[in-house]
């Protein structure tokens, strides 16, 4: 029987396709080793097989781990720089002594001692695990030694309390050492044997808890006996090192000794000797060296003593007890040290960086120099073209005699309509006319606040000033919250001439404003960047591909810095750490640094622009009064008169150049000369165009309305500034917007018409903008803050009551 065969009209459906979802392997298959043309014509792009995306991850994973572990022996070994740990107590219980006594543990190897004015440090070699530790201290309430050291140390031992944990003071040490970055860090508890066998577990796991806010899924320590300290020091060596962004990327040294040689000059300035290890990068001498706390200087030499803390000491035999070794240092005498000193390179002052921070503003740059015979000329042709204009006149009549004749179109089609024409040229232009006092006249904004009514709650401890000043504060800023950028029009100046720096702006968002234009002279002395983005790639770039030359990482080095003050040492001498960072190509020149700062939520006290605070941006800290503006993605960003706590904000101000990233804590001074912690962040960008726009709302109240016509009283006081103001457009609280139709009367009346009708319990508004830059009151020295206690902590938290 013949099989059935089917017809040419049979269906023909279409073959399934993939799309998207098709596979590797039957792609594979399918293109049978054809390549496709586009792949041919750019660059190669090699498609991994399943075995080899497999065989290529292992690789990566392996030379991960291989770095990894490469850092990690290098640290602390006889080639490396000592493994620094800074010991940190959390609370006042903590007895300091006793955990120094017990880390210095001599069954592991060999402990050298070093007391500098109030501190100490220790430094202790361990053969036997092949480690080398240098261990110091830092009290919670000195809050510049205990920050500084921070950004230096590999490892942060916090001692806990086995009840409380930490104290007040430990907890404001915490939050600042979270704002600026924590390297790798580990947690002790000291005094839990003394608690009863059952009780340990009850406050060991109460400590957790209380511990897991601050340090989620870290274990706790003990350190109590010489076998708990030998297991901390193995959990240090074997720690996984955590790393700082600001100084991955700079080459940094602690000072164990220095010394100060005087200049022939003057006794006060000269060359100071630094020696340490160093860390980070490889130091080139041809850059500048920032101390910390100090400034910017110049190296001029540097020098290779041997290392007076070697891992493996020469062994020599006691006369004493001749059956017994000790382990001595060979270069304890000064005469050896002096004979094994190697010069290793001294700087070249055709390389070497130059310490000027400004840029020297010529007077002369901008000004218009005296044209050409030619340029004259054209200007005379270009005049005489637009002077010729067709009219129709009187036969015979001359060309003076035709110039007083007017066209039809030239009469003036209503009151004051030349004068509102010249009005409107004039205050649309991009800048209104300079006024010679506009810090005077911005010192004039006032407000008009409301009699505050408070309780008499005055006790004798209370500073009344301050506490009037305090109040004031916080008024305004409870004003600024109400009713925000609102002033009242002054009366005893003319509007047009108290904001003529002002303009108006269609749209604050796309309005053009060109940020070249009528530029303060301050700006004259710093540098700016043509592409900051790509500036920086460019220098990291560098720094990870290029071989620097210079000191290497782990070599024991002795530093000539020229042209320091005497007061450096002396710091030192107190006892007091010296830090240095080098500084990368462009780091000592003066910019406009914006930081994205976020209010700290302990800190309530109101906060104004152009208050002085105190900054620590990456290795730097400096004091300037910064301005606060909005943080958002437009070309224009508008200024805050306050720093506000329900949004992140930009912190703009004068200071030395800083690549990012790098992090920024924000403290203000008090009257007793402690530091507040009032703002942490980060540096955002340096970039002196960045436009901050200081905006001015003027109100007015509805005095009479019709259809969609109203008047207006109180916005302003005279006729002239109406008609001044009159291309402005208005708006009111409820949505409506409109214009100024004409002056009413005298006494400022004005006629407006709007897209609807006005409610009677509506206001009407004027937005006004002006450009604010910041005031240059860069100042690199900080005082030295007054330690923290308890009570000083807790008053910081404390509100005025305003109800």
């Amino acid at each position: 029987m013949a099989a059935h065969r089917s017809g040419p009209l049979k269906q023909q459906n279409k073959a399934h396709k993939g799309g998207r979802h098709h596979g590797g392997g039957s792609a594979q298959r399918d293109s049978k080793g054809r390549v496709g043309p586009k792949i041919l014509c750019k660059k190669l792009k090699r498609q991994l097989s399943r075995i080899d995306q497999r065989h290529r991850a292992s690789q990566l994973r392996k030379q991960k781990r291989e770095s990894v572990l490469a850092e990690k022996r290098q640290l602390g070994s006889k080639d490396g720089p000592p493994h620094q740990v800074l010991v940190v107590p959390l609370h006042s219980r903590i007895s300091l002594p006793e955990a120094f006594k017990l880390l210095q543990n001599e069954d592991l190897g060999t402990v050298y001692l070093s007391e500098r004015g109030s501190t100490q440090s220790f430094m202790l070699l361990c053969p036997s695990l092949k480690h080398r530790w240098f261990f110091t201290y830092a009290r919670p309430g000195d809050l510049h030694t205990l920050l500084d050291m921070a950004k230096v140390a590999d490892t942060i031992l916090f001692l806990l309390d086995p009840l409380e944990g930490w104290d007040s003071t430990g907890d404001y040490c915490l939050s600042c050492l979270f704002a600026q970055g924590l390297p790798t860090y580990t947690l002790a508890v000291q005094g839990l044997s003394g608690f009863p066998p059952k009780k340990q577990i009850d406050a060991r796991k109460k400590l957790s808890k209380m511990v897991e806010k601050r340090f989620p899924e870290d274990k706790l320590l003990l350190l109590d006996t010489q076998q708990e300290s030998g297991m901390l020091l193995r959990q240090l060596a074997n720690q996984k090192q955590r790393h700082l962004a600001f100084r991955d990327r700079r080459a940094y040294l602690f000072a164990h000794v220095a010394d100060f040689v005087p200049s022939e000059e003057s006794d006060l300035v000269g060359t100071l000797k630094i020696s340490g290890y160093v860390r980070g990068r490889t130091l080139n001498i041809n850059s500048l060296l920032h101390i910390v706390g100090h400034g910017d200087f110049q190296m001029n030499q540097i020098d290779a003593p041997v290392d007076p803390f070697p891992l493996n000491p020469r062994m020599i035999k006691s006369q004493k007890k001749p059956n017994m070794a000790m382990e001595v240092c060979v270069t304890d005498a000064a005469a050896d040290m002096e004979e094994d000193l190697k010069v290793l390179m001294k700087a070249d002052p055709d390389h070497q960086e130059s310490l000027q921070t400004e840029a020297i503003p010529d007077p002369m740059e901008g000004e218009q120099t005296w044209p050409t015979e030619e340029e004259l000329d054209e200007a005379d042709d270009l005049l005489k073209q637009r002077s010729r204009v067709l009219k129709k006149v009187p036969k015979g009549t001359s060309s003076y005699q035709a110039e007083w004749i007017l066209d039809e179109g030239d009469e003036s089609d209503g009151e004051g309509g030349e004068y509102d024409d010249i009005q409107h040229e004039g205050f649309m232009e991009e800048e209104s006319q300079d006024g010679s006092g506009e810090e005077e006249e911005e010192e004039c904004e006032t407000m008009t606040l409301g009699e505050s009514v408070r309780d008499d709650l005055y006790d004798e401890k209370v500073d009344a000033e301050d506490e009037e000043r305090m109040l004031e504060k916080y008024k305004q800023e409870r004003l600024e919250e109400m009713f925000p950028d609102e002033m009242d029009t002054p009366r005893d100046v003319a509007a047009r001439i108290r904001f003529q720096k002002y303009r108006g702006l269609k749209s604050f968002r796309t309005s053009p404003w060109d940020p070249k234009e009528n530029l303060p002279r301050d700006y004259a002395r710093i540098f700016q960047f043509q592409n900051f983005v790509n500036t920086r790639k460019r220098i990291f770039k560098e720094i990870e591909e290029k071989e620097a030359e210079g000191a290497e990482v782990g070599w024991y080095v002795t530093l000539h810095v020229s042209d320091v003050p005497v007061s450096v040492v002396e710091y030192f001498r107190q006892g007091a750490p010296l830090i240095a960072f080098s500084l990368l190509p462009y780091e000592q020149k003066m910019s406009v640094l914006n930081m994205v700062v976020s209010r700290n939520p302990g800190n309530t006290e109101p906060v104004k622009a152009k208050e002085e605070l105190i900054f620590h941006c990456g290795f730097r800290r400096f004091r300037a009064s910064p301005l606060f503006s909005q943080h958002t993605a437009a070309d224009k960003h508008k200024f805050q008169r306050f720093l506000t706590a329900d949004a992140a904000l930009v912190v703009t101000v004068f200071a030395p150049i800083t690549f990012p990233p790098a992090s920024v804590l924000l403290f203000k001074q008090r009257r007793n000369g402690m530091h507040s912690l009032i703002a942490t962040g980060h540096l955002f960008s340096v970039d002196p165009d960045r436009m901050v726009i200081k905006r001015v709302v003027l109100s007015g109240h509805p005095f009479k309305i019709f259809t969609k016509m109203a008047v207006v009283r109180y916005m302003f006081f005279n006729r002239e500034d109406v008609m001044w103001f009159k291309p402005v457009e208005l708006r009111t609280k409820w949505g409506r917007r409109g214009h100024i139709k004409e002056p009413l009367g005298t006494h400022g009346h004005m006629k407006c018409s709007f897209d609807g009708k006005l409610k009677s319990q509506d206001t009407v508004l004027m937005n006004l903008y002006k450009r604010v830059f910041p005031k240059w009151t860069y100042d690199p020295y900080v005082p030295e803050p007054v330690p923290w206690v308890k009570s000083d902590i807790s008053s910081t938290v404390s509100e005025v009551d305003m109800e």
